[in-house]
């Protein structure tokens, strides 16, 4: 034991000498005022930031009815890439590796069998051999990999070297099997890389970022083609976010001069749909029930970078620019006290019989399966490299690098999961 009863006392000690005087039932009230009255819509510098589809509106149901309510699609595929973590070599390579994998409901085993593979490779040694960007066929073509060289777009290379590729593992692997998805594919994360925002560094936005570097232009070409793709085929595209980290909402507050005394987007929301007992805020919570947002359009931060003009995007677009804006409701869970966002995209999100086929289908996945919906979770088993794969991908590169993956003590002392 590395702390002892007495050490426990001493930090709660410790900690009891920090004041924090807000009143949880000020916030709540404070919650609420925002809600009525600021989000019809949210503006900043007179344009509007945020507003409702339709109205300003919240609902709760029963978590038994929603999760045997009839799904309203027939299929429903997911998508989702995992990676081994960036990797540095004793002869200097970067490295990471992601599979993409797509899930489907009811199971398909020969789309599950199909897997893309991207390998980012960054060195600082101008005479290594990055090999081909060309693609690899493997598995009798049931698989593609592909190797591509990273620069260092910031300080942080291994936030690079990551990114990039799950974001173009992912993005690959939806437009090639694209044409499987009979009825609505989700995304497990947002729609748009929203990530690329904070690799902008030295450039002075994501077009000049795009227009030096041709791997992140690579990846928002295939996103928007994504959408457009979804979008002509008449199929709905979802994003969900199962760990919201926005902070768009509060922000938009802050520079308005209202008050937003919320560390994210999501504490907001969670005071919102958060129900008690007896329509008293001071009772117990209601656990029973699921509760969720109406729809919002969002120019809230990334959001309006990805679905503005296509100068600050620096991509060119097939189609009016309110079809690529992001539309998005949250989902509150009494049961894990956890919120999940789904998004559209705008050309979807102007049809209801498509809003409420995304919200219907949302909200029993996760009235069911106390999480994400069944697609989003088979994507994840199926695209997850475990431990166990790590370490064995990790030693087939040491040979194949006759090198050794250079590790330090803290590796030594807590194991490769450090």
């Amino acid at each position: 034991m590395t702390i002892d009863p007495v050490h426990y006392d001493g930090i709660a000690a410790l900690a009891s000498r920090i004041r924090h005087d807000a009143d949880p039932e000020a916030h709540r009230d404070l919650a609420e005022t925002v809600w009525a009255e600021h989000l019809d819509p949210l503006r900043t510098d007179g344009d509007p930031v945020l507003e409702p589809i339709e109205s300003v509106t919240r609902r709760a149901a029963p978590i038994d009815d929603l999760a045997l309510q009839q799904a309203p699609f027939e299929t429903a595929h997911g998508l989702d890439s995992g990676t081994i973590n960036p990797t540095t070599f004793k002869n200097g390579l970067l490295l990471d590796l992601a599979q993409a994998a797509m899930a489907a409901v009811p199971s398909d085993l020969d789309l599950h069998r199909a897997r893309t593979y991207i390998m980012p490779v960054h060195s600082n040694d101008a005479s290594v051999n990055h090999g081909t960007d060309g693609w690899d066929p493997f598995d009798e073509d049931h698989g593609r990999g592909r190797i591509v060289q990273t620069e260092a777009l910031a300080r942080d290379e291994e936030r690079i070297v990551h990114g990039l590729a799950l974001y173009l593992a992912e993005s690959h692997h939806a437009l090639e099997h694209a044409h499987r998805v009979e009825d609505v594919l989700f995304l497990d994360g947002p729609l748009y890389p929203k990530g690329l925002l904070h690799w902008r560094g030295r450039h002075g936005s994501i077009a000049e970022l795009a227009g030096e570097n041709d791997l992140v232009a690579e990846v928002l070409e295939n996103y928007v083609a994504l959408v457009e793709t979804f979008l002509e085929r008449e199929i709905p595209l979802v994003g969900f976010v199962k760990s919201p980290q926005s902070r768009g909402l509060i922000r938009a507050l802050a520079e308005t001069g209202r008050p937003s005394p919320w560390a994210s987007d999501t504490a907001f929301f969670s005071q919102v749909l958060e129900q008690r007992e007896g329509g008293g805020r001071r009772n117990e919570r209601v656990t029973d029930q699921l509760s969720w947002t109406g729809w919002f359009r969002s120019r809230l931060g990334a959001d309006a970078v990805f679905a503005g003009p296509e100068a600050d995007l620096g991509v060119t677009r097939d189609r009016p620019a309110p079809d690529y804006e992001v539309a998005f409701f949250v989902i509150y869970d009494p049961r894990t006290e956890l919120l999940f966002k789904a998004e559209l995209p705008g050309g979807f999100a102007e049809d209801p019989a498509v809003r409420s086929a995304v919200e219907q289908y949302v909200l029993r996945g996760v009235a069911a399966e106390r999480g994400p919906p069944l697609p989003i979770a088979k994507a994840d088993e199926l695209a997850r490299i475990g431990s166990e794969g790590k370490a064995e991908l990790v030693r087939r590169l040491e040979v194949a690098f006759d090198t050794s993956e250079d590790r330090n003590y803290d590796a030594e002392r807590w194991g490769p999961e450090f």
